[in-house]
């Protein structure tokens, strides 16, 4: 077994304890909370099932027992994206995939207990993907290295 895949191992090997404790901050009703607001505030099309964001509140009311059994359970499955092409001003088309509400609603709620574990482990010069860092800011950062 090489040293990456005991790394790997490790990583994976965390306890029931761990993951139970993950998964009640994640369904922890204040953080459900944060994730409806931050999925309503990015507005977005809709996904393969054509639920909008308008539509989630109502829809939560009545499926949230079953989602989070699911969730649970280990049973949730995310929807196929919705692919679509936006036109690029080059005439070329950029290809997006759009996840459903719902989908997004539920990356959202576990985005916000892992994101704050995780940032804490990255490397000070990795940019991409991370909360008020990007491409931009890299250059930046570079820039007045260079001075």
């Amino acid at each position: 077994m090489s040293l990456n895949e005991q790394h790997i191992g490790k990583l994976g090997a965390m306890n029931s304890n761990q993951s139970s404790l993950l998964m009640q901050q994640i369904l922890d009703g204040n953080n459900l909370h944060r994730a409806l607001k931050q999925v309503q505030r990015n507005k977005g099309a809709p996904g393969v099932d054509y639920m909008t964001v308008d539509d989630l509140p109502e829809y939560l009311k009545h499926n949230w027992l079953q989602v989070r059994d699911q969730l649970l359970k280990g049973t949730y499955k995310p929807k196929p994206v919705r692919r679509v092409e936006i036109p690029k001003s080059n005439g070329a088309k950029r290809k997006l995939g759009i996840p459903t509400v719902m989908d997004r609603f539920i990356q959202q709620a576990i985005a916000q207990v892992l994101s704050p574990i995780w940032e804490e482990k990255f490397h000070p010069n990795s940019f991409g993907f991370r909360p008020h860092k990007s491409a931009h800011t890299a250059i930046m950062r570079d820039k007045a290295k260079r001075r």
